[in-house]
């Protein structure tokens, strides 16, 4: 659907002051605190290669080749309040979207849960449950205290990958940006979050959770990170901050659905959702991967050397 190059201005005037973009660009302050790399040294005293931090899951080289991927999620009080099933179930998927987008596959969870009893807690252990079920990760331990006068909720994961991981930090100039989208969804309630998750089957989600492991042993891509919380935009802007470069997307390559604003969309939480990067002579095998389980994957743009993010629209440029 064509709209007026005005209203696409507005809507990303609406997108720079979004509070989940926002959120996803402040993160990058955290890096004063940690620093932006950590010697493995500290696991392997033979192995001085550093450890990169702000990736969406840890890469910790083993000794025996591969990677050990560690990442952990935590749960906002106020969604763990409205809506405890998903908030549990949301607390497992995510945590496992974190791991396939290092190219990983998930191995466990553990989670740490703070209730005012045991019936306070019961609808979260239900989504976290029903979430490990459908995507074949187990629960495996962790934490619980039900005395407790607020809810909490973190879950933390490990994965494994080989030797080709996709990371954040490794997007280069020339390459195409990809977008991958699973379209067979709908908003859930009044979130922003694009539920493809609970109405598709076990069979499908455990094989689209490969997918992206797939794509980094082939040696396609080096580069992905999934959408999540601050959407399309707020995750771009983290993919182009770790890897210190830029991009130019254009608007009209990108599948929306429906009659859905261009500001909600840009800002969505996708259940299954990774911008990826890639050479352009493997767009295609990328997009085939993808199209196997019917998700959508759009060559949305390409990665440039200015250290901006330009969003195109008919014959309009923006910086955002």
């Amino acid at each position: 659907m064509n709209i007026e190059v005005s209203d696409i201005a507005k809507s990303i005037e609406k997108l720079r002051s979004h509070p989940d973009v926002l959120d996803k660009q402040n993160i990058s302050g955290t890096y004063r605190h940690l620093g932006k790399t950590v010697s493995s040294s500290v696991y392997f005293p033979e192995d001085r290669s550093k450890i990169q931090l702000g990736d969406d899951a840890a890469a910790i080289p083993q000794q025996n080749n591969g990677h050990l991927l560690f990442a952990s999620e935590g749960i906002v009080p106020h969604f763990l309040e409205t809506d405890p099933w998903f908030a549990g179930y949301s607390a497992v998927m995510v945590n496992i979207s974190d791991i396939c987008a290092m190219g990983g596959l998930p191995i466990a969870v553990t989670d740490t849960i703070h209730t005012q009893d045991y019936e306070d807690s019961k609808e979260i252990w239900k989504g976290m449950l029903a979430a490990s079920e459908a995507y074949g990760v187990p629960i495996v331990g962790g934490h619980t205290c039900y005395h407790s006068p607020n809810k909490a909720l973190s879950v933390s994961i490990t994965g494994r990958a080989t030797d080709q991981l996709l990371t954040s930090f490794d997007a280069r100039p020339g390459e195409a940006l990809l977008l991958a989208i699973d379209q067979n969804a709908s908003y859930y309630k009044d979130y922003p979050f694009w539920n493809a998750s609970t109405t598709t089957s076990p069979e499908v989600l455990q094989k689209q959770i490969e997918l992206p492991y797939r794509i980094a042993n082939k040696k396609w891509s080096s580069s992905a990170k999934d959408v999540s919380m601050g959407g399309i935009i707020g995750t771009l802007c983290m993919l182009l901050y770790s890897s210190e470069v830029g991009a130019q997307i254009d608007l009209e390559t990108m599948t929306k659905p429906g009659k859905i604003p261009w500001e909600k969309w840009l800002s969505s939480f996708p259940s299954y959702g990774y911008l990826i990067t890639c050479q352009q002579n493997k767009v295609m095998d990328i997009q085939s991967v993808f199209s196997e389980y019917g998700i959508n994957c759009d060559h949305i743009g390409h990665i440039i050397t200015e250290k901006e993010l330009i969003i195109c629209h008919q014959k309009e440029k923006i910086k955002f």
